[in-house]
Protein backbone atom coordinates (compact mmCIF):
# COMPACT_ATOMS: atom_id res chain seq x y z
CA UNK A 1 0.00 0.00 0.00
CA UNK A 2 1.51 3.40 -0.84
CA UNK A 3 2.41 5.46 1.82
CA UNK A 4 3.46 2.82 4.15
CA UNK A 5 7.08 2.01 4.61
CA UNK A 6 9.01 -0.23 7.21
CA UNK A 7 12.46 -0.29 9.08
CA UNK A 8 13.40 -2.60 11.59
CA UNK A 9 14.48 -1.87 14.94
CA UNK A 10 15.24 -3.58 18.55
CA UNK A 11 12.19 -3.05 20.28
CA UNK A 12 13.40 -4.74 23.66
CA UNK A 13 16.22 -7.56 23.35
CA UNK A 14 15.48 -8.24 26.91
CA UNK A 15 12.68 -10.35 25.81
CA UNK A 16 14.42 -11.60 22.55
CA UNK A 17 11.53 -9.31 20.50
CA UNK A 18 12.39 -7.71 16.79
CA UNK A 19 10.10 -5.21 16.22
CA UNK A 20 8.91 -3.38 13.09
CA UNK A 21 9.05 0.29 12.84
CA UNK A 22 6.03 1.87 10.30
CA UNK A 23 5.76 4.79 8.66
CA UNK A 24 1.88 5.70 7.26
CA UNK A 25 1.97 9.02 5.52
CA UNK A 26 5.25 10.43 6.53
CA UNK A 27 4.46 9.71 10.49
CA UNK A 28 5.93 7.18 12.91
CA UNK A 29 2.93 4.47 13.80
CA UNK A 30 3.53 1.63 15.96
CA UNK A 31 1.41 -1.58 14.01
CA UNK A 32 -2.06 -0.85 15.51
CA UNK A 33 -1.98 2.42 14.51
CA UNK A 34 -1.04 0.88 11.13
CA UNK A 35 -3.98 -1.15 10.89
CA UNK A 36 -6.53 1.38 12.06
CA UNK A 37 -5.40 3.80 9.30
CA UNK A 38 -5.62 1.09 6.98
CA UNK A 39 -9.27 0.36 7.81
CA UNK A 40 -10.17 4.32 7.78
CA UNK A 41 -8.65 4.80 4.17
CA UNK A 42 -10.91 1.68 3.12
CA UNK A 43 -13.99 3.07 4.28
CA UNK A 44 -12.93 6.59 2.92
CA UNK A 45 -12.15 4.90 -0.30
CA UNK A 46 -15.21 3.27 -0.35
CA UNK A 47 -17.53 6.35 1.05
CA UNK A 48 -15.74 7.73 -2.11
CA UNK A 49 -17.58 5.58 -4.75
CA UNK A 50 -20.92 6.08 -3.07
CA UNK A 51 -21.77 9.56 -3.84
CA UNK A 52 -21.12 9.76 -7.42
CA UNK A 53 -23.04 6.27 -7.49
CA UNK A 54 -26.37 7.88 -5.43
CA UNK A 55 -25.56 10.82 -7.86
CA UNK A 56 -25.91 8.92 -10.98
CA UNK A 57 -28.96 7.50 -9.03
CA UNK A 58 -31.01 10.29 -8.41
CA UNK A 59 -30.51 11.29 -12.23
CA UNK A 60 -31.63 8.83 -13.43
CA UNK A 61 -34.58 8.68 -11.15
CA UNK A 62 -34.94 11.90 -12.38
CA UNK A 63 -34.87 10.92 -15.80
CA UNK A 64 -37.19 8.32 -15.28
CA UNK A 65 -39.99 10.68 -13.58
CA UNK A 66 -39.31 12.56 -16.86
CA UNK A 67 -40.01 9.96 -19.16
CA UNK A 68 -43.03 8.66 -17.25
CA UNK A 69 -45.08 11.86 -18.08
CA UNK A 70 -43.65 12.12 -21.57
CA UNK A 71 -45.09 8.36 -21.57
CA UNK A 72 -48.04 10.06 -20.12
CA UNK A 73 -48.79 12.79 -22.97
CA UNK A 74 -48.45 10.24 -25.52
CA UNK A 75 -50.73 8.05 -24.07
CA UNK A 76 -53.33 11.12 -23.64
CA UNK A 77 -52.52 12.05 -27.04
CA UNK A 78 -52.90 8.69 -28.73
CA UNK A 79 -56.24 8.59 -26.91
CA UNK A 80 -57.49 11.44 -29.04
CA UNK A 81 -57.78 9.53 -31.85
CA UNK A 82 -61.07 7.97 -32.67
CA UNK A 83 -60.40 4.16 -33.23
CA UNK A 84 -61.38 4.23 -36.27
CA UNK A 85 -58.48 6.57 -37.53
CA UNK A 86 -55.88 5.81 -40.20
CA UNK A 87 -51.92 6.36 -39.53
CA UNK A 88 -52.31 9.40 -41.13
CA UNK A 89 -54.97 11.19 -39.02
CA UNK A 90 -53.13 13.81 -37.07
CA UNK A 91 -53.20 15.38 -33.56
CA UNK A 92 -51.78 17.52 -31.33
CA UNK A 93 -49.22 16.75 -28.71
CA UNK A 94 -49.29 19.31 -25.76
CA UNK A 95 -47.79 19.36 -22.14
CA UNK A 96 -44.06 18.63 -23.45
CA UNK A 97 -41.69 20.97 -21.20
CA UNK A 98 -38.21 22.77 -21.79
CA UNK A 99 -36.95 20.01 -19.29
CA UNK A 100 -38.49 17.05 -21.43
CA UNK A 101 -37.46 17.69 -25.01
CA UNK A 102 -33.60 16.06 -24.20
CA UNK A 103 -35.57 12.64 -23.60
CA UNK A 104 -38.37 13.50 -26.21
CA UNK A 105 -36.01 14.04 -29.09
CA UNK A 106 -33.97 10.79 -28.28
CA UNK A 107 -37.16 8.67 -28.29
CA UNK A 108 -38.06 10.41 -31.47
CA UNK A 109 -34.22 9.82 -33.17
CA UNK A 110 -34.57 6.27 -31.89
CA UNK A 111 -37.94 5.67 -33.91
CA UNK A 112 -35.99 6.97 -37.27
CA UNK A 113 -37.07 10.58 -37.01
CA UNK A 114 -35.29 13.71 -37.45
CA UNK A 115 -36.48 15.60 -33.94
CA UNK A 116 -36.51 19.18 -34.64
CA UNK A 117 -34.71 21.49 -31.55
CA UNK A 118 -37.60 23.77 -30.15
CA UNK A 119 -40.30 23.32 -28.03
CA UNK A 120 -42.76 24.61 -29.92
CA UNK A 121 -42.19 21.67 -32.49
CA UNK A 122 -42.98 19.23 -29.72
CA UNK A 123 -46.23 21.25 -28.57
CA UNK A 124 -47.87 21.49 -32.07
CA UNK A 125 -50.36 19.84 -34.53
CA UNK A 126 -49.24 17.07 -36.93
CA UNK A 127 -48.69 13.90 -34.77
CA UNK A 128 -50.18 10.94 -36.99
CA UNK A 129 -51.31 8.06 -35.22
CA UNK A 130 -48.63 6.05 -36.09
CA UNK A 131 -45.72 8.67 -34.93
CA UNK A 132 -47.46 8.86 -31.71
CA UNK A 133 -47.90 5.17 -31.67
CA UNK A 134 -44.00 4.97 -32.12
CA UNK A 135 -43.28 7.22 -29.76
CA UNK A 136 -44.89 5.06 -27.12
CA UNK A 137 -43.16 2.49 -27.60
CA UNK A 138 -39.82 4.04 -27.57
CA UNK A 139 -40.65 5.42 -24.57
CA UNK A 140 -41.42 2.25 -23.04
CA UNK A 141 -38.18 0.90 -24.59
CA UNK A 142 -36.16 3.77 -22.89
CA UNK A 143 -37.94 3.43 -19.33
CA UNK A 144 -37.46 -0.34 -19.67
CA UNK A 145 -33.85 0.36 -20.13
CA UNK A 146 -33.47 3.03 -17.01
CA UNK A 147 -35.23 0.36 -15.04
CA UNK A 148 -32.80 -2.23 -15.70
CA UNK A 149 -29.66 0.14 -15.39
CA UNK A 150 -31.19 1.34 -11.86
CA UNK A 151 -31.58 -2.46 -10.73
CA UNK A 152 -27.41 -2.44 -11.77
CA UNK A 153 -26.74 0.63 -9.83
CA UNK A 154 -28.97 -0.10 -7.10
CA UNK A 155 -26.78 -3.24 -6.29
CA UNK A 156 -24.25 -2.00 -6.83
CA UNK A 157 -24.84 0.90 -4.24
CA UNK A 158 -25.93 -2.05 -2.01
CA UNK A 159 -22.66 -3.75 -2.01
CA UNK A 160 -20.52 -0.59 -1.69
CA UNK A 161 -22.56 0.26 1.14
CA UNK A 162 -22.13 -2.91 2.76
CA UNK A 163 -18.58 -3.20 2.80
CA UNK A 164 -18.33 0.61 4.22
CA UNK A 165 -20.02 -0.74 6.84
CA UNK A 166 -17.72 -3.83 7.32
CA UNK A 167 -14.29 -0.85 6.77
CA UNK A 168 -15.83 0.98 9.74
CA UNK A 169 -17.21 -1.93 11.95
CA UNK A 170 -13.36 -3.34 11.20
CA UNK A 171 -11.84 -0.30 12.11
CA UNK A 172 -14.01 0.05 15.21
CA UNK A 173 -13.63 -3.44 16.59
CA UNK A 174 -9.92 -3.34 15.83
CA UNK A 175 -9.60 -0.14 18.37
CA UNK A 176 -11.34 -1.90 20.55
CA UNK A 177 -9.15 -4.84 20.56
CA UNK A 178 -5.71 -2.60 21.11
CA UNK A 179 -7.48 -0.88 24.26
CA UNK A 180 -8.74 -4.27 25.70
CA UNK A 181 -4.85 -5.30 24.79
CA UNK A 182 -3.50 -2.24 26.10
CA UNK A 183 -5.26 -2.22 28.90
CA UNK A 184 -4.46 -6.14 30.14
CA UNK A 185 -0.95 -5.39 29.29
CA UNK A 186 -0.94 -2.33 31.67
CA UNK A 187 -2.51 -3.76 34.04
CA UNK A 188 -0.46 -7.51 34.03
CA UNK A 189 2.62 -5.04 34.46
Amino acid sequence: MAGITTQEVGLSMDWGVKGVEYKYDTKKVDFQDLMIAISQKRATTVEGEVVPLSTRIKNRNKELEQLGDLLAIFTQTQSSYDSEAEGSAVASVRGVTEEMIPLACEAYRRKGGNPGTTIGWWNSDGWTKASVEGMLQELKSMIDARNNESQKDMKRLESLVDRRDEAFSTATDLMSEISDTRSTLIGNL
